[in-house]
């Protein structure tokens, strides 16, 4: 494991869709909420809610909520380009780089997790477990915008699962 990286990782997925869907998949509060999140919160620099319907920018501030999860995750638009890029924090100081291009008719997601921190707790949960979660989102991502099935479990009665 000494030449594991810790630090970063990254994940491609190739989904038969529009450049433009998928980057306002990535980028509209709305939208995150059909395939990622139970609910998006947008601030701008000054505090003031966005609407569900504006695309993110760069300085935005985010409450995010997954289902089965009453606590959100806080966070900062680092970079939005309005086009094929976006950069953002996520659990804390690591950083999410989402690049978005195309081959032929598909649009290619990638995605780099990094700056993860290199602490034991950060390695689990953030290093192994969010590599693990980020494979679940992306493909619900492909689900979602290829045949309109959302693969998360929203029911509270079922518990955790791998798909929430």
């Amino acid at each position: 494991m000494n030449n594991f990286d810790w630090t970063s990782f990254t994940k491609r997925i190739a989904i038969k869709a529009s450049l433009s869907e998928i980057y306002e998949a990535w980028s509209v509060a709305a939208n995150l909420e059909r395939w990622f999140l139970e609910r998006v919160i947008f601030r701008d620099a000054a505090g003031n809610q966005l609407e569900q319907i504006n695309p993110e920018e760069s300085g935005m501030q985010y409450d995010w909520y997954w289902y089965l999860d009453p606590t959100p995750m806080h966070g900062e638009i680092l970079k939005a380009n309005g086009k094929d890029f976006l950069q953002f924090t996520f659990e804390g100081t690591s950083m999410v780089d989402v690049t978005l291009s195309t081959l032929h008719e598909y649009v290619i997601v990638e995605l780099r997790h990094h700056h993860i921190p290199q602490d034991d707790h950060s390695k689990q949960y953030i290093r192994l477990g969010c590599s693990n979660g980020w494979a679940f989102y992306l493909h619900n991502l492909k689900s979602v915008y290829e045949g309109g099935l959302d693969l998360r479990n929203k029911d509270p009665r079922i518990g955790n699962m791998i798909n929430n």
